[in-house]
């Protein structure tokens, strides 16, 4: 048995898999609250108690954070974990550790085309793809072609310095570096990027808070409810942060596909994309990601979508882990 996860800041999905040939079948799957547990050795186990016993032969989990020499220390959970001391709790024969994204970047491997919105149909060849991913954190990896096939590089791009484009990003990024001192595309480009965009606005604007808006964003994810507000078109400044969020996803995407050169494709994957599609597909997020200047012709050229299937990383960790087994026989 196959034993996959995706640890991320706000949940850990955990499956496991039975290799049946060529195929890897689910046979069962559990979506645990991340914090609740002292670490994944805690919360794998109390997803395997929910079921029989089985022999765990590899496992393989994509972890938001670096993965160095088969440890991480999470980026937004105060878990450390090491292969040597998972395969040792679970139990399981290999372990194997993977930033988040580059499990998603295996996952986005094997997809079917239903899965995937076209923003943009560029052209159609081999190459370097790359992959952006926002949801707690701003994910990217690279899927390098080295002419025959993609090798998945993990990335911490998303820590990388945020760059404004005009005097309002720059007032955005001023009022960032007040409260945070270094300031990376995952402060703007993420769920809680997309809250403190939404404050900002609201300061900058100084318009009252609609009580309704204000008891929701008390009650509920405030991020969720600022992109329900937007698309929904109940609040100005709801919809304008999605705006600014949108044109800064483009940017980010663009900056990505230049430095890996990504001539194969760029995929938009992560827990927010697939809420806001329509947003996507209105244009601005091409118009952002194209506007680089002499190189605007080639972004135009790069094939762009939306990965709408929400357990690619969960996927990509299975295909890992079946990896490992074959390589130990």
């Amino acid at each position: 048995m196959l034993l996959a996860g995706d640890v991320g800041g706000t949940k850990t999905a955990l499956a496991l898999f039975e290799a049946r040939g060529a195929s890897l079948v689910p046979v069962s799957e559990a979506e645990l609250a991340s914090r609740e547990f002292p670490g994944l050795e805690a919360a794998v186990a109390r997803f395997l108690a929910g079921g029989p016993e089985v022999a765990i032969e590899a496992a393989c989990f994509g972890v938001a954070g670096p993965v160095v020499e088969g440890r991480c220390a999470a980026t937004n959970l105060p878990w450390e974990l090491d292969e040597p001391g998972l395969a040792a709790a679970i139990p399981a024969g290999r372990v194997r550790l993977l930033n988040d994204l580059a499990a998603t970047a295996h996952g986005v491997l094997g997809l079917p085309r239903t899965v995937l919105a076209t923003l943009q149909a560029g052209v159609s060849r081999p190459g370097s793809m790359a992959l952006i991913a926002p949801g707690t954190g701003l994910g990217e990896a690279l899927l390098v072609w080295d002419g025959a096939r993609h090798v998945v590089v993990g990335s911490e791009g998303g820590h990388a310095d945020y760059a404004p484009r005009g005097e309002l990003e720059a007032e955005l990024l001023a009022a960032l570096r007040r409260e945070h001192g270094h300031v990376s595309w995952e402060r703007v480009v993420s769920g809680p990027g997309l809250t403190a965009l939404y404050r900002f606005l609201r300061a900058r604007a100084g318009a009252p808070e609609p009580p309704w808006l204000a008891a929701r964003l008390v009650r509920e994810d405030p991020a969720a409810v600022v992109t329900e507000a937007a698309l929904a078109g109940e609040d100005p400044v709801c919809a304008r942060a999605l705006d600014v969020f949108v044109a800064a996803l483009g940017a980010e995407a663009g900056n990505l596909a230049l430095k890996a050169l990504a001539l194969g494709g760029v995929f938009v994957g992560g827990g927010i994309a697939p809420r806001i599609r329509a947003k996507l597909e209105d244009g601005a997020f091409v118009a952002a990601f194209r506007d680089k200047g002499r190189f605007a012709p080639l972004l135009a050229s790069i094939p762009v979508h939306v990965v709408l299937e929400p357990r690619a990383a969960l996927l990509g960790a299975a295909r890992v882990a079946s990896g490992l087994l074959s390589a130990s026989g």
